[in-house]
């Protein structure tokens, strides 16, 4: 379920909130063959389903920026700031990829607005964010992820 707040005032107020969690997203052979075509990275572990099984996970795995770079649409359905007008990724802190994500999994963000802190022209948020495998003992990642909003 998504959080709509109008304006930074109504953003600021959410500041420690939980935002709950996204819908489960799937992460397929193509989405993995997709990511390794858009940044050069070819390594047989993500992209060749037949030695992989013989690999150390015993399948193809997600590349780990791969699993990151899910956050940005898995968050957007947890939190949608309107009234302002710029939107941009400022950064992240403290990464860790506890767990591998094999081909087929199915992978959701839990997410905590952890601050929101004044900018000029606008603010700066830290979004604590875990992308939890579905029937995973360990999360696929770990994250502080930092945003501006301007107004």
């Amino acid at each position: 379920m998504s959080v709509t707040v109008n304006g930074l005032d109504e953003l600021k107020k959410l500041a420690g909130s939980d935002l709950g969690t996204s819908e489960w997203i799937e992460v397929t052979q193509e989405r993995i063959d997709t990511f390794a075509d858009a940044t050069g990275d070819h390594q047989w572990i993500h992209v060749d389903p037949e030695r992989a099984k013989e690999g150390p996970f015993g399948a193809p795995i997600a590349h780990g920026y791969l699993t990151l770079s899910l956050f940005i649409p898995l968050f957007t359905e947890l939190l949608d700031v309107q009234g302002v007008t710029t939107k941009v990724n400022y950064g992240l802190n403290k990464v860790r990829f506890p767990a591998p994500v094999e081909v087929g999994s199915r992978i959701r963000l839990a997410a905590r607005l952890a601050s929101v802190d004044e900018v000029p022209g606008g603010v700066q948020i830290a979004v604590d964010g875990t992308m939890e495998i579905d029937g995973g003992g360990k999360p696929a990642a770990v994250l502080q992820s930092l945003s501006r909003f301007y107004a």
